[in-house]
């Protein structure tokens, strides 16, 4: 067994050779730790009052976005807050968590920015900046998370 791999090396304080730890990027972190925050928001939301989410789709673009906000999510809004809630922390967990769950979570988290733009214009002005930032922050990170 060759131990001189598992010994750290005397610059960097840690491993050297197969046993060297990567860093996780600084965009799966940032984003990870983002749809973390978003995710205790919305559990903030629902404890505190759910009237909030009321005219979250006012603007909607699309007719059936307004109507479904109204007539599913606006019936139990706690529920469907806490779900909001647990999908966030998931995605921001799955970019934590590295490697081919990063993956997922950056696939995931490109996908919820698009659907939020179905809510209307104002979040175009939000999502299309997020979507590149995303786009640059995956296509890097996704080489190192190999």
């Amino acid at each position: 067994m060759n131990t001189k791999s598992l010994v750290p090396d005397a610059h960097t304080d840690t491993p050297s050779g197969s046993q060297a730890r990567r860093r996780m990027p600084g965009a799966t972190v940032i984003a990870g730790g983002f749809y973390l925050v978003m995710g205790g928001i919305h559990i903030g939301i629902v404890a505190a009052d759910t009237a909030t989410y009321r005219h979250f789709a006012d603007g909607a673009l699309l007719g059936f976005v307004r109507s479904g906000w109204s007539d599913l999510f606006m019936a139990h809004p706690a529920t469907w807050g806490l779900l909001l809630a647990a999908g966030e922390i998931t995605l921001g967990a799955l970019l934590l968590t590295g490697g081919a769950l990063a993956r997922w979570g950056w696939t995931a988290v490109a996908a919820f920015q698009v659907l939020l733009m179905l809510f209307g214009w104002g979040f175009w002005l939000w999502s299309v900046p997020a979507l590149a930032v995303i786009y640059l922050g995956a296509r890097r990170d996704w080489v190192t998370l190999q």
